[in-house]
């Protein structure tokens, strides 16, 4: 993953842990959510709402301090509809260079037109 270019990349800071000093599930999330609209966006210049999260996962912990990437890209395509699967690793702070993966995700998105009914993506 350290080869791509990630679609975003964020520090954790104090105000995103929990009572156990780690990082809330649902802070990482959010990134996933924002990084993969990202993408498609890049992908295809229209407006998308989210429709689903899935296959989402922790395997690993995120600890204030740790740089978190998420590398999005697009999977699949349909007619209204477009996948993206994103790929998160944090750095950890204090170790430059080891990198932790902490979880995937595919989240469904459906191009909408400006009264939020479905469209088709082409």
């Amino acid at each position: 993953m350290g080869a791509k270019e990630p679609a975003l990349r964020v520090a954790m800071l104090p105000r995103d842990t929990n009572a156990h000093g780690t990082i809330f599930g649902g802070v990482i999330l959010s990134h996933i959510d924002l990084a993969a609209g990202l993408a498609a966006h890049r992908h295809a210049s229209r407006n998308f709402v989210t429709k689903a999260m899935r296959e989402v996962e922790f395997i690993a912990p995120v600890r204030v301090g740790d740089v978190v990437s998420f590398y999005a890209s697009v999977v699949r395509e349909g007619r209204t509809s477009l996948a993206v699967r994103v790929e998160v690793e944090a750095e950890r702070f204090g170790a430059p260079g080891q990198h932790v993966k902490v979880t995937e995700a595919e989240v469904i998105f459906v191009a909408i037109d400006n009264n939020g009914r479905p469209v088709p993506i082409r």
